[in-house]
């Protein structure tokens, strides 16, 4: 499980962008693969120094983030300040 997730991950970080967008990027995966995908996807963005805008409806993706949006119905409908992920 996650194999398409992390060809995913490396396609997206192969030309070293500034950002990167991964939409539910744990979609359709078991806790212990959606563990393993996040912290691919975090120290990769790490060790390229980029940026992720990550789309998500999970908690468990949203945890590793530096700070969270919440869109709401009408947009921006709260801000989390920075997490320990």
């Amino acid at each position: 499980g996650g194999e398409m997730q992390r060809i995913a991950i490396a396609r997206a970080l192969v030309h070293r962008p500034p950002l990167i967008l991964p939409d539910e990027p744990t979609r359709n995966l078991d806790p212990g693969t959606a563990a393993r995908i996040l912290a691919l996807l975090q120290d990769a963005v790490r060790a390229a120094g980029a940026a992720a805008v990550i789309v998500t409806h999970s908690d468990r993706a949203a945890a590793i983030a530096d700070r969270v949006l919440v869109l709401g119905p009408g947009g921006l409908a709260s801000r989390i300040a920075a997490h320990a992920g």
